[in-house]
């Protein structure tokens, strides 16, 4: 794949309090303040198993870091779409950057929390929150000027429902970004969306600590997304 960089490393912070016990937590990134809900009580009906959207994950921290470092995409009036947007922190950044518009999707259950942070950092009047499940018949959200998508590349037969998600947003001039951890898996996924007629370039790769495991690291990567 081909590699680039990135000027500038963009600061990160979490400020930890008693309102994060009851699943908010405020991040900051780059001057950008913003607060974050998640949610313990979210479960998909059909198994019963704990969402992982629900929480926030470090594809998600990484992807907004680079969103803001310099280079990052233009956003300023844009309109935005994020995909499988779990807690919705690159989504609900490109709004406080300057996004016009800004469409944040993902399946029912998560959908009170992204509402709940959209509110609680100011933005609902820019962002709308509506249910998308990959592959299913209704597929129209918004066609967008940028799409965002992090921890979306697990299973590579999941990739032909995004790529029909994506396929409903794509206008002649969009770009896609999307970050994950460099693992196991992922290659697969990115070959399966090249077949779908995606063309996926990285862009930048970075290790960085772990979230949720103190004193543990992990690469990530990010990617553009164009139709090939």
């Amino acid at each position: 794949m081909e590699r680039g960089g990135k000027s500038g490393t963009p600061s990160t912070s979490e400020s930890s309090s008693p309102e994060e016990e009851m699943g908010i937590r405020e991040m900051e990134i780059t001057g950008h303040r913003l607060i974050i809900h998640e949610r313990d009580d979210s479960s998909d009906p059909s198994t019963g198993r704990a969402l992982t959207g629900s929480w926030l994950w470090d594809s998600a921290i990484h992807l907004a870091e680079w969103m803001a470092a310099d280079g990052g995409p233009r956003l300023a009036g844009a309109t935005v779409l994020e995909l499988g947007a779990g807690t919705g922190l690159p989504g609900l950044l490109a709004a406080a950057m300057g996004a016009a518009r800004v469409v944040l999707t993902d399946v029912a259950p998560l959908l009170p929390g992204l509402r709940a942070s959209a509110e609680a950092n100011g933005l609902g009047s820019r962002v709308e929150v509506r249910e998308l499940r990959w592959g299913s018949g209704d597929q129209a959200v918004a066609e967008a000027d940028v799409v965002l998508m992090s921890d979306v590349f697990f299973d590579a037969e999941e990739m032909g429902g995004l790529a029909s998600a994506m396929r409903a947003a794509w206008g002649e001039s969009t770009t896609g970004w999307a970050a994950s951890e460099v693992r196991p898996g992922v290659g697969e996924c990115l070959e399966a969306l090249r077949r779908e007629g995606f063309e996926v370039v990285e862009v930048e790769e970075r290790v960085r600590p772990l979230l949720r495991a103190e004193g543990e690291t992990s690469a990530f990567a990010v990617y553009r997304i164009r139709r090939a």
